[in-house]
């Protein structure tokens, strides 16, 4: 055997192995682009759009009459709403004589009630104002909705003003969902989401403890940042992520499956950043970071931690303060808390009764609705999303107009 065999078996193996490498980099490459091909044809079935804009006072909305795009990952949903001459997911706006003569109620939330998830025709106000016309049509009741996406009352409070004050509705409902509670403390947005402050009405305490509402400040989110020190980590994945569709959705699947947190800096590294500035020490009282699950956790907890008893806090003054100004403007106000309310997380709506009760403000449970009525409460969000079904708008519809039914006296002023 010539002493040059091993050599050339050697080379014929990495000549084989080279092959197959180039083999299976082809066809990763054929599939990737095969991908991306096929998610761009495919749109808006995957790829969504949500073109928005700045309101000074307000924060961001949808752009004017914008073609806004949603869908489901899972292929449960894809719509394509456009938005009003307002930057609402909603009808045009209401003419506001007609508004004021009729027994208006007005909608103001987040994501449920902008209901990216389905069309307009079946929204919860929509549905409303159907099922009032053919069973309480002396009522005569007209609905809107003002709803963007991640926000709790706090900054729900400039919708009212600056949108629907001047409709003069009898009736002012407060979809509430449990992360409301964190939405509505700026220490807290600054910690678990600071890329979003920007757009964020907030309380905050002045020198003397006084508490008042901050509107939203383009220049808030760098701020934010600062106070944990760092930016979201950009890298090659981030650029990439940013141009191709394939790598975007490939992306996604794998922090679902894995449950890989979003590229920020850890918990315990932004807690301990905000915690080391002048007047934040106490941000870290009573709890650690590393101990953290969800943060409802704590929020819900009898004896919540400085942090989140904020948070507390501070939805039960946006709550009075909706009070205050419902009652000024001669409007009755309601809570509407959604599904995910009861059931297994049944102490958000106890600590939320705790909050409105005293201020003598309704709660309309849904999750009871959907319950005394034979329903599951499971049938009224998506399999993979939490937001309303078209059922779930449903049945919101016939929980307020069961309502109006026992108070008609609401709407006594319409004429």
């Amino acid at each position: 055997m010539s002493m040059d065999a091993p050599f050339r078996n050697a080379r014929s193996v990495l000549r084989v192995a080279a092959w197959n490498a180039a083999l299976i980099l082809g066809g990763l490459a054929l599939i990737a682009i095969a991908g991306e091909a096929w998610l761009r044809l495919t749109d808006p079935l995957v790829n969504s759009s949500t073109p928005s804009r700045f309101v000074p006072g307000v924060g961001l909305l949808y752009e004017p009459h914008a073609e806004v795009r949603s869908h489901s990952r899972h292929g449960e949903f894809a719509t394509v709403t456009r938005a009003n001459s307002l930057g609402f997911l909603d009808r045009e706006p209401p003419d506001p004589a007609r508004a004021a003569a009729s027994c208006h109620v007005a909608v103001i939330g987040d994501s449920f009630v902008a209901a990216r998830e389905v069309a307009i025709a079946d929204k919860s106000h929509v549905r409303l104002e159907a099922l009032a016309a053919t069973a309480l049509p002396e009522l005569d009741v007209t609905a809107s909705a003002w709803g963007r996406g991640g926000i709790g009352q706090v900054n729900q409070l400039p919708l009212y003003d600056k949108y629907v004050r001047g409709l003069r509705p009898n009736l002012v409902v407060l979809p509430f969902v449990y992360n409301d509670f964190t939405e509505n403390s700026p220490t807290q947005m600054a910690l678990w989401e600071p890329g979003r402050t920007d757009t964020l009405a907030s309380l905050e305490r002045d020198a003397d403890g006084t508490v008042r509402l901050r509107p939203p400040d383009p220049g808030y989110a760098d701020r934010a940042r600062q106070l944990w020190g760092g930016e979201e980590p950009r890298g090659a994945v981030r650029a990439l992520t940013e141009r191709s569709l394939f790598a975007r959705w490939l992306e996604d699947k794998l922090r679902r499956r894995f449950r890989i947190p979003p590229p920020l800096p850890p918990l315990e590294e932004r807690a301990a950043a905000l915690a080391a500035r002048p007047g934040y020490g106490w941000i870290l009282d009573g709890w650690a970071p590393a101990q953290v699950s969800s943060r409802y956790e704590w929020i819900l907890s009898d004896s919540p931690p400085p942090l989140f008893a904020e948070a507390l806090e501070f939805t039960a003054l946006a709550l009075a303060e909706f009070r205050a100004r419902t009652e000024r403007d001669g409007a009755r106000l309601v809570i509407l808390p959604v599904h995910h309310m009861g059931g297994e997380t049944g102490r958000a709506s106890a600590v939320l009764h705790g909050m409105a009760d005293p201020l003598g403000i309704p709660v309309i449970n849904q999750y009871d609705w959907i319950v005394n009525t034979g329903g599951r409460a499971e049938d009224a969000r998506w399999p993979h999303d939490r937001h309303w079904t078209p059922q779930g708008h449903q049945w919101a519809a016939e929980a307020l107009l069961d309502w109006l039914r026992r108070h008609p006296e609401v709407c006594e002023d319409a004429a």
